[in-house]
């Protein structure tokens, strides 16, 4: 049998609760640090090889396009043109794979914030 006491300690620990909740869905990371915690735990060395790749990939396939728009015969532009294309598109592929784990990180924070709302009502 509950008292008086009871229910409003029990009250007041819903309002903390829901308070902390708030708190947590307020706090959610920009996009700059959801793509920074890319790099820690156990993917981040994965990541840091994809991103240096993808960095090289990009600048030799903008060198190669500066050279195709310079060439003066169309087999010298072939030969730079293709190259810069295939690279640019790498370059675009590999930045692309990065973004499905930014999304699972964002699923797994909501997915803590669904536990912990189970555990809390668990408690009560």
């Amino acid at each position: 049998m509950m008292t008086d006491l009871d229910r409003r300690i029990a009250h007041l620990l819903r309002e903390e609760e829901d308070e902390l909740i708030r708190q947590w869905e307020a706090s959610e990371p920009g996009y700059v640090a959801q793509a920074m915690a890319l790099f820690r735990g156990r993917t981040g060395w994965p990541s840091m090889v994809l991103l240096v790749s993808q960095l090289i990939m990009f600048v030799a396939g903008v060198w190669m396009a500066l050279n195709f728009f310079a060439a003066d015969d169309v087999l010298e532009a072939l030969q730079w043109g293709l190259p810069a294309a295939v690279l640019l598109l790498g370059s675009l592929v590999s930045k692309m794979a990065l973004w499905p784990q930014m999304h699972i990180n964002r699923v797994m924070r909501e997915l803590k914030l669904i536990e912990y709302q189970l555990a809390a009502k668990r408690g009560d």
